[in-house]
């Protein structure tokens, strides 16, 4: 395990259990009780989490992850997932990708994708309030990327706000790739900051049709803020150990469910 990696964990566990401590921590991954409590500091300085003596405690920022830290969480699922939602894709579509950790791994295969630039150049448009994502499109030559204006957020690389929603209310999205915070049966897709929320929401109205891409560890949650509701949501990408009830649920409120 990388430090990369061993950081991402961290945050996992004190999310999920709310206080950790050194000793066990350093059982638990198998390094050393300095490298943790090394490890510790560094997210206390980007106010991850709160250190304590002996250890630390989640933080209410700690629910909401900067994406650098949640790159390395479901990586295999992330993937397939990915592939399998850019094999939805046609030359000459337009496509839309808010920001996140999944929509970032199907814009990666989607650049990868050189038979999308042999109608014309270019081939694909993506539209995208991810400053992650348009840094990496922008040097295909085959993808047209439009950008949404708006202020930044340093968690998501999210564009937000009004200045988001302008270029938004004047074009249409053949299909929009959602990646989402949680996402239940019965209430919708969710995201933890209101202000992505509003602006993904606006995205998927603009769209003909909406696939969620998420791993099985969002499924039958819900967040802070809502997207959309069920009957907005027209597909579901997810990895194929979700819970089985679960995606049964799914699929009676209308959603078309893809696990892989």
């Amino acid at each position: 395990m990388n430090r990369h990696e061993r950081l991402s964990k961290l945050l996992d566990i004190v999310g999920q259990r709310e206080r950790i401590d050194v000793e066990d921590m350093a059982a638990e991954l198998d390094v050393s009780a300095a490298t943790i409590r090394r490890d510790l500091d560094h997210l206390a300085e980007q106010q991850l989490l709160a250190r304590t003596r002996g250890g630390a405690v989640a933080t209410s920022v700690a629910y909401d992850l900067p994406l650098r830290h949640k790159a390395a969480r479901h990586a295999p699922e992330k993937q397939r997932i990915s592939n399998a939602a850019a094999r939805m894709v046609q030359p000459g579509m337009v496509i839309g990708l808010n920001g996140g950790t999944t929509t970032t791994e199907v814009a990666r295969c989607l650049a990868t994708r050189a038979d999308l630039g042999e109608q014309g150049d270019p081939g694909l448009t993506v539209v995208t309030n991810a400053l992650n994502i348009a840094n990496e499109l922008v040097v295909r030559p085959h993808i047209k990327i439009v950008v949404t204006g708006g202020v930044a957020r340093q968690q998501s690389f999210e564009l937000t706000g009004p200045l988001a929603t302008r270029i938004l209310e004047e074009i249409t999205i053949d299909l929009l790739f959602l990646g989402v915070d949680a996402i239940d049966p019965a209430m919708g897709a969710y995201a933890h900051h209101e202000g992505e929320a509003s602006i993904n929401r606006l995205m998927a109205s603009r769209a003909a049709r909406v696939v969620v891409v998420a791993d099985s560890s969002k499924l039958g949650r819900r967040a802070f803020a809502q997207i959309c509701a069920s009957g907005s949501v027209d597909a579901l990408i997810t990895n194929d150990d979700a819970p089985k009830d679960v995606l049964r649920a799914f699929e009676a409120e209308g959603t078309t469910v893809q696990a892989v």
